[in-house]
């Protein structure tokens, strides 16, 4: 059974995963607008990815006996006007999931909720590669976009990412 905290903690975590796809389909509908089918590409697959995400914690609070409350989902907020700028937020967006999590973590730990903390393990790992690619993202883009070709060959690149689903299956 899941202390209150905990419980609290992964719902919102839900709620904040699909405000994360949400996040990431306005970064899609920034770049398709722009002509960059590329970097589209990698934030629907991003938003397809942190929609899964929430469907794993759901059926985690389910397959422990307790309801998911779907909350309202905040409109994304990002101002964007440069091409560089849904890369910058991105990756700052993925830094505060990880503390998100990491937070999760900690209280599960306070509770020796020892069965949560396994299930977050992969999260965890999850969040150290969502940041590596994000801020590689930024990186890349600020090292060569500001070159038409260069920006080319990155939206190419960017074209190429296909989705995989996450193995980890529950119940």
């Amino acid at each position: 059974m899941l202390s209150k905290k905990v419980k609290e903690l992964l719902n919102n975590q839900v709620n904040a995963e699909f405000y994360s796809a949400y996040l990431y389909l306005d970064f899609h509908d920034f770049y398709k607008d722009a002509g960059l089918d590329g970097y589209a590409n990698w934030y629907w697959i991003q938003a397809q990815e942190e929609r899964d995400h929430a469907m794993l914690l759901m059926q985690y609070l389910q397959q422990q006996g307790e309801r998911v409350k779907l909350e309202a989902i905040d409109m994304p907020d990002k101002e964007l006007k440069e091409f560089i700028d849904p890369l910058k937020a991105g990756a700052e967006h993925e830094r505060v999931v990880t503390g998100l999590i990491n937070d999760i973590y900690a209280a599960a730990c306070e509770e020796h909720d020892f069965r949560t903390m396994q299930f977050l393990d992969w999260f965890v790992m999850e969040q150290a590669e969502e940041e590596d690619n994000a801020d590689g993202n930024v990186k890349k883009f600020e090292l060569f976009g500001s070159d038409g070709k260069s920006l080319y060959e990155l939206d190419a690149e960017m074209k190429a990412r296909v989705y995989i689903a996450p193995s980890l299956v529950i119940g």
